[in-house]
């Protein structure tokens, strides 16, 4: 099974066109400066970090990377906030959660919206068999990740609300580990871990993207700090990251290794996953940005969120940026 051809990076705010010759001399002295960078399985930093190019990359220019591995967004943005990470990816909803929260976090850019690669799951025998069929029971997912949007969306469709089921926050592990030992009667969840779920588990995708649902982005994001201070190395790393997408365009084979090694999972659970992805970079444009307002205000009108947000007030407009807290 082969997965799509990967598009090309969009310029994303100001030009990609470095003086890196400037940014090398004000940094070569000093090669204690590092990128911390929170990644979850299998999203681009995932094939990135395994590459090492960025190490590569960077590192003239003064700078180390680190990676910190994430079980959800959720988590990957408490980090961002306390500081402990520069960089991260993650779904359309944690963004919006943590600028509800007022957390410091700050859209880069944007990463086109997959195929199917976010579901509803029940088990083979189970006697739901439309979301509708999901009143009164438990459905287990992330709190605050893109699985939460989907069932959000999905009940919505069917008539009905979160407050009609009995949800369980779990992280990913849990929540498998709950589905197969059921003590819940449908999972959320989104690749890798769908995929792994599908190869492994007897399931039934009781519903998906394909409903006719709007499917959100996922994001690249960043501290507010470091975006301001580094904007010169935001480019260089989406830079690396475009290069990586165009190497596994035309090396499909060795990129599903490197995922494969990277996550601990088959080769065939990753072709699947990645035949249902689409990595690359655009700007958080108005389209982009307006379909991520709209998940907000389905979260507000659920009385999820604490209060109503503006998601433009915090996409990064390249050197500047004014946050709204």
């Amino acid at each position: 099974m082969k997965f799509p051809l990967f598009p090309l990076i969009r310029v994303v705010g100001v030009a990609l066109v470095l003086a890196v010759s400037g940014i090398a001399s004000a940094h070569a002295a000093d090669a204690t400066h590092v990128v911390r960078i929170g990644y979850q399985k299998g999203t681009p930093y995932t094939l990135l970090k395994a590459q090492g190019t960025l190490e590569k990359r960077l590192a003239p220019l003064g700078y180390s990377v680190s990676w910190t591995e994430f079980p959800a967004g959720p988590q990957l943005i408490e980090a961002m906030d306390v500081g402990s990470i520069d960089l991260g990816y993650t779904g359309a909803p944690p963004p919006i959660f943590a600028q509800a929260a007022q957390k410091h976090v700050l859209y880069l850019a944007a990463e086109p919206a997959g195929k199917q690669n976010e579901a509803i799951l029940v088990r083979p025998d189970s006697p739901i068999h439309s979301v509708a069929d999901l009143k009164g029971h438990t459905v287990a997912f992330q709190r605050g990740s893109s699985s939460h949007y989907l069932l959000l969306a999905s009940l919505e469709k069917a008539g009905l609300r979160i407050s009609d089921i009995q949800p369980v926050s779990l992280t990913p592990a849990d929540a498998r580990a709950a589905f197969e030992a059921g003590k819940v009667d449908a999972w959320v969840i989104w690749d890798p871990y769908l995929a792994v779920a599908q190869r492994s588990v007897p399931t039934r995708v009781l519903a998906d993207w394909g409903q006719g649902l709007v499917q959100p982005h996922g994001f690249f994001l960043g501290s507010p700090a470091f975006a301001a201070e580094h904007a010169d190395l935001v480019h260089v790393v989406f830079e690396e990251v475009a290069k990586s997408d165009q190497w596994a365009a035309t090396h499909q084979d060795e990129a599903v290794q490197l995922f494969a090694s990277q996550i601990g999972v088959d080769r065939p659970t990753v072709t699947l996953f990645l035949s249902r992805s689409r990595f690359g970079i655009v700007p958080v444009d108005d389209e982009i940005t307006s379909i991520q307002q709209t998940i907000a205000d389905a979260f507000y009108a659920e009385k999820v969120l604490p209060s109503k947000i503006h998601v433009a007030d915090i996409v990064w407009k390249g050197t500047t940026q004014a946050v709204a807290h």
